[in-house]
Order: structure tokens, then sequence, then C-alpha cells
């Protein structure tokens, strides 16, 4: 954090250890560019803090040592908070870190590769070896920039796209139209959604993860047009 106050315009810092609070705030004493903010970024109304900086026109930029176990969270809801972030730098185990640049048909492929797809470019700067730490930890990292797309690389409703790709992942090993079937987010029939696979070129028994995210957002749409079809 006082490394990011001596070259960024303005630093607002998430901390919800109380404790660690008052360190803060006596280490970064020389820096009057940073607010120290004691709240869980998970629950933060992101939209409202950043009306708080004082340049707000200036690029917004996210920077973070994440907990693991929170990883995709945090950076989903960085994304769907509509945010005008530039781009999201953060170090992560580095099996997220693949998940994120992966593409259709590898195990690491998911729902978050293609959220990140859908966001931003990602990249990995370095990876960090597990030897690094003390204590050792069992896994090794990777520092992940995620540039944000200027604009949406995929013209489709958003919302009805994510339910989509949950529910293909939900079930992995499942035909993607039983996954759909299945799923309590989406009420389309078998019929539709064979009619709504065939549509966008693709056999019934294809399961999702064999769908790049160009094709999800095709499916997505043809959904649309085949319920409105049958109404």
């Amino acid at each position: 954090t006082e490394f990011l106050a001596e070259n960024a315009a303005e630093v607002m810092a998430f901390e919800i250890d109380d404790r660690l609070v008052p360190i803060l705030e006596d280490t970064l004493r020389d820096h009057d560019n940073v607010n120290v903010i004691n709240e869980d970024v998970l629950k933060a109304d992101l939209q409202t803090r950043v009306n708080e900086f004082k340049n707000p026109e200036l690029p917004i930029k996210v920077v973070a040592n994440l907990p693991y176990y929170i990883t995709t969270p945090i950076i989903m809801g960085l994304f769907e908070s509509k945010v005008p972030i530039e781009s999201i730098t953060i170090m992560v185990q580095k099996e997220v870190a693949d998940r994120m640049q992966t593409g259709p048909g590898s195990k690491d492929y998911g729902a978050l590769s293609l959220a990140v797809q859908y966001y931003a470019d990602a990249k990995v700067q370095l990876n960090v070896s597990a030897s690094c730490f003390m204590p050792r930890p069992n896994v090794d990292s990777a520092v992940i920039k995620l540039t944000a797309h200027e604009k949406p690389v995929v013209d489709v409703d958003e919302t009805l796209m994510f339910k989509v790709i949950r529910a293909s992942f939900n079930q992995r090993r499942k035909t993607l139209v039983n996954g759909l079937k299945n799923s309590s987010e989406l009420d389309y029939t078998k019929e539709e959604i064979v009619q709504a696979i065939k549509a966008i070129g693709k056999e019934e028994n294809i399961r999702g993860e064999k769908l790049t995210l160009e094709e999800f957002a095709a499916l997505s749409n043809s959904l649309k047009v085949v319920r409105k079809m049958n109404q």
C-alpha cells in the first residue's frame, strides 16, 4: 500500500481486519493520499466508494494480494459492480491464474475462464514459487493482470449468458442439454434447448466445456429467439 501511495494520485485501501487498521494508519502517516477503509470489499458499495475519489475521472486500477479462498467472488464482484476499472493486478493461486487464461477442452476451463474473457484480457506477469514465502504454502502463486475491454466482445444478454454458463459447468460431465434443463436458474424445455443448440450448428450431445465465449453468446441469443418463436 505504501508503494502504491508513492505512485498513484489516490489510494483506497480495503482492510477487513480491525487489528491491522491502526498499524496501516501508522505506516501510512506520511501519505495524505490514502484512505484506509475498515470494510469487507465483498460487501462494499463500490459505486459509492468510487465517488469518494477526489479525482474520479482518473483511471481506476485495482491491485491486491487476495486471500485465495475468495479470489473468484472478489474478481466477479469487481467486474459486476460496473465500476469503470481499467485493470486488476492480483496475486492468486497459480492454478486459478491458469484457469483464467485457458480455453475450451481444458480441464481448467470453466465459468471463471469465460467470465474473465468476457470482461478482460488476462496475462500472467510473473510466477511466484511457494519457496518465496515463509512459512512455505502448499501451492505456487502467480501475479496476473486483467485489462478491461473497452467495449463488450460479444453482443448478448449478459445476465442470461452467465446463467447458461453456470448451468453448463454446475454438472460438468453432463451434456449441455441436461445441464441447462436441470438448472434452477433457467426454465427452458428440453425441446427448446435442443432447438437452440442445433441453431448454432452444434450437436445435441455436446458438453458445455466445448463451447467458446462466442458460442455461449450465440446459444443465449438462440434460446431467446426459440422462446419467442414458441410463445
